[in-house]
């Protein structure tokens, strides 16, 4: 099964897609986390969310740090993945494809769906959502959640079952078999 989890900051998306993923597998099954977003540099929040991320993580669990999820998906579409996050993702495909200048994020994100569509085993694709909030007030900004919001549409259509986090409780969008 292909889900997609949404949610704003903060609103608990990525610890319940963790624990939806361990609990609809046999205890100790092997998990591959795919990690997306760049790893922090200089900037100390982010690298503590990372922290908090890594250390909720089940040591049975592997990692994978890349921007190349769609190729990551097709290595090993038998092994269970999570995938946190989409946000991050597209923000990296933007920045390599120019896209903050009118570049197009085009041909990754049909590359990401596809390899999506085709992948075999338990997915948990985390990402925001930014659609209920102000529009942003820079070009950048209004882009990214543009981008964003074609991606979420576009994914969602290619899972099974999208639920949408609000303060850590999870709201059914698309139930599987919808």
């Amino acid at each position: 099964m292909r889900t997609l989890v949404l949610g704003g900051i903060r609103s608990g998306k990525s610890r319940w897609a963790e624990e939806a993923i361990a609990t609809s597998l046999p205890p100790g099954q092997p998990v591959r986390y795919l990690a997306p977003a760049p790893p922090g540099g200089n900037d100390p929040a982010w690298a503590a969310r990372i922290a908090g991320h890594r250390e909720r993580r089940p040591a049975h669990w592997s990692t994978v740090e890349t921007d190349d999820v769609a190729a990551q998906l097709r290595r090993s579409p038998g092994t269970p993945t999570l995938v946190d996050d989409l946000g991050g993702w597209l923000t990296g495909a933007l920045d390599r494809n120019n896209g903050w200048a009118g570049g197009s994020g085009a041909a990754p994100v049909a590359e990401m769906v596809a390899a999506i569509g085709e992948f075999g085993s338990t997915l948990m694709l985390v990402s925001p959502e930014v659609g209920l909030t102000v529009v942003p007030a820079t070009a950048s900004g209004r882009r990214f959640a543009d981008e964003l919001g074609c991606l979420n549409q576009r994914v969602a259509a290619a899972c099974d079952r999208v639920v949408l986090v609000v303060a850590g409780q999870a709201v059914q969008i698309k139930p599987p078999g919808a």
